[in-house]
């Protein structure tokens, strides 16, 4: 059976405004009432849940893959509550059994050498996605990243601990999502240096497509930490995205040019802060704000008036 074609507008006035009438199973064109399908097939269960026990009790399938176990969750787990079906307390000798079961099935779980490299490297891959506060998707992206360098076997002769940070930064990379490698390093354990040498390495033999890190992705979070207005964020924005198209970006320090920028645009929008405020809370020096700033203003003829 083949799909009907998708509906883009109204056959009868061209209107894109559609309402979808679960009762009837019909798509109705909001601005006319023409039914432009019935019949239409529902994806969801067919029952109904009210609380997340509900959920747990009706759903009839497990939770779905992750590249962030080891086993991609595929394998089964024995509760840590000592409770039969019924919910209620197993007897001694049971609940025993049941605790040697426990322990035999988590060895299993965890056999050969290469299980237990990678679910050390994914746990580790775990506790700094959550010490940076990083989104799920980023576990996940780094997760694969470290499994496709285990399948190349690009972690032999090197440190679990680096290539797993060095996977991490390259998702951040690759997702724009603003981590810097001194961040990162200060939640591994491995040094900066460490790090940077694995992550050229995998990404050169992984051939990891990283865009180039852009100064307008760290301003907000400049921007959040030292309390500055929107105001102040779209104006740095605009700053950077002048300089960008004028190639001043293109050598410099990414998180330099975005702290000039936010030095530049509060003082310009009378949201003061000092250079010292600034270069501390981007984790630069206050030589590279100062010599970004002063690139900044010479070449985009801005006139900034200090005090």
């Amino acid at each position: 059976m083949q799909d009907k074609p998708e509906i883009e507008s109204c056959p009868e006035c061209g209107s894109r405004e559609f309402i979808k009438d679960s009762e009837r199973a019909e798509l109705i064109c909001a601005n006319c009432g023409l039914v432009l399908s019935d019949k239409m097939i529902d994806p969801g269960p067919e029952w109904r849940a009210f609380d997340h026990e509900q959920k747990d009790k009706r759903s009839r399938t497990g939770a779905p893959t992750t590249f962030t176990i080891h086993d991609k969750g595929l394998s089964t787990i024995i509760d840590w509550r000592d409770k039969d079906s019924f919910g209620k307390l197993l007897a001694p000798k049971r609940r025993a059994q049941i605790h040697r079961l426990r322990r035999w099935q988590k060895r299993i779980r965890v056999s050969s050498a290469s299980e237990r490299n990678l679910a050390f490297a994914l746990s580790e891959l775990d506790r700094m996605t959550s010490q940076l506060n990083l989104p799920r998707d980023i576990r996940e992206a780094s997760a694969l990243i470290y499994r496709k360098a285990v399948e190349c076997q690009l972690v032999r002769g090197r440190s679990i601990e680096s290539i797993a940070a060095a996977a991490l930064y390259a998702a951040c990379r690759r997702y724009r999502i603003p981590r810097t490698l001194t961040e990162i390093a200060m939640v591994a354990r491995a040094n900066r240096k460490e790090i940077a040498r694995s992550y050229r390495f995998i990404a050169q033999a992984l051939t990891v497509k990283v865009p180039p890190a852009n100064p307008s992705d760290y301003i907000p979070r400049l921007i959040a930490k030292l309390g500055l207005d929107g105001e102040v964020q779209r104006k740095a924005i605009e700053i950077v995205n002048v300089a960008s198209k004028n190639g001043m970006i293109s050598g410099r320090g990414p998180v330099g040019v975005a702290a000039a920028a936010v030095y530049i645009a509060s003082v310009l929008l009378n949201h003061k802060k000092t250079q010292r405020d600034i270069a501390s809370t981007a984790g630069v020096t206050e030589v590279t704000v100062r010599n970004r700033y002063k690139e900044l203003v010479n070449k985009l003829d801005l006139v900034v008036k200090l005090t």
